[in-house]
C-alpha cells in the first residue's frame, strides 16, 4: 500500500514537538502505519508549508490513502498556511483518495467540505478525551468497530468542530466535544476521521502537557507546573509499564487507551474498511 501523511503543524510547532517527544506529527503517523501495515511505502508532505508539493511525478490518486495529522493552526483564522491547508484537502476529496484525519484533521476535512470550526465551547481537551459515546449511526460504523460505548482516546485540543458540512455523518460526542467522530463525502472523495489522538502513545500525551503546561495552569486544569509534571509523569510511567494496575486506577483509564491495539482501533478500521476494499475496486490489489 501507498500511503501519504500529511503533516499539518506549521515548521515552529513541528519543531517544538520534536524537541519535546522525539517526532513531529507526521513522523509519528509514518512509524504508527509502518507498524499498522508492514511493508508500506510512506511519504510525508507538509502543506502548511509555502512551495510544499507531492514528489515529483506524484499525483493524490496515484496514492492509497491520505492521512492527514494535527496541528495548532486554528482553521477560522485566515492566514497563508490555513489557505493552503484548506486548499490540499479540497484536492483530496477532487482526486477520490480516501483520507483519515485526528484533531486538526477532522477540523480540516470540516472546512474544506464547507462546514465550520470555533474556539472549543466548553474548553480544551488536554490528555485524555473522557466517554466518548457512539451516536445510533457511529454504533453500527466501521470506522468505530471494537470500541464500547463509552470509551476514552488521546486527545489534545482547543478547538472544535461547530458545524459537520451538509451530508456528513456524525458517528460520535461527549459532553465536551459535540462532534468526537464523523464521517464526511464531498465531490468524489470520502473522509474518515476523529477529534482525538489513536495515532499518539501516552508518552506523547505527556510530551504535549508538558509543552501546554502554562496554559493547562491559566485554563484552570492545574494549579501550577508541579501539578502537571506530577500528571504527566503518571501518563509517562504508564506509557512505560502499560500493565501496571494502579497507574490505570490514578488515571482512569482502562485498554481502551492502555493497549496499542486498542487505542489504534480507529486506524486500522480505516484500513481495514475502505482503504482496502477501495484499493481493490481500483485494481491495486
Amino acid at each position: 500500500m501507498r500511503f501519504l501523511v500529511a503533516e499539518s503543524e506549521p515548521r515552529q510547532a513541528r519543531e517544538a514537538r520534536r524537541e519535546s517527544v522525539g517526532r513531529s506529527s507526521g513522523e509519528t503517523y509514518l512509524k504508527v502505519l509502518e507498524a499498522l501495515v508492514p511493508g508500506a511505502r510512506c511519504t510525508r508532505v507538509k502543506p502548511a508549508d509555502a512551495g510544499a508539493e507531492l514528489p515529483s511525478g506524484e499525483a493524490l490518486a496515484g496514492y492509497d490513502a491520505v492521512f492527514l495529522t494535527g496541528s495548532p493552526l486554528h482553521l477560522y483564522q485566515e492566514t497563508p498556511e490555513t489557505r493552503r491547508e484548506v486548499g490540499f484537502m479540497q484536492a483530496v476529496f477532487a482526486s477520490g483518495t480516501p483520507s483519515f484525519g485526528s484533531c486538526a484533521g477532522l477540523q480540516l476535512a470540516t472546512v474544506a467540505a464547507g462546514g465550520r470550526v470555533r474556539p472549543g465551547a466548553r474548553g480544551r481537551e488536554a490528555g485524555f478525551a473522557r466517554r466518548i459515546t457512539p451516536t445510533d449511526s457511529g454504533a453500527g460504523h466501521p470506522l468505530l468497530r471494537g470500541r464500547p460505548s463509552p470509551y476514552d482516546a488521546p486527545a489534545v485540543h482547543t478547538d472544535e468542530v461547530e458545524a459537520l458540512p451538509p451530508g456528513a455523518v456524525l458517528l460520535a460526542a461527549n459532553r465536551l466535544t459535540r462532534v468526537q467522530a464523523a464521517e464526511i463525502r464531498h465531490g468524489a472523495g470520502l473522509f474518515w476521521g476523529v477529534q482525538y489522538h489513536p495515532e499518539i502513545s501516552l508518552a506523547e500525551v505527556a510530551g504535549a502537557l508538558r509543552r501546554q503546561a502554562d496554559d493547562l495552569i491559566q485554563d484552570g486544569l492545574a494549579r501550577s507546573g508541579e501539578d502537571v509534571e506530577t500528571y504527566a509523569a503518571q501518563v509517562e510511567a504508564l506509557h512505560r509499564e502499560p500493565d501496571r494496575r494502579d497507574l490505570a486506577w490514578r488515571l482512569g483509564l482502562d485498554e481502551e487507551v492502555t493497549d496499542v491495539r486498542r487505542r489504534t482501533a480507529e486506524l486500522r478500521n480505516f484500513i481495514e474498511h475502505l482503504v482496502g476494499p477501495t484499493r481493490s475496486e481500483r485494481g491495486r490489489g
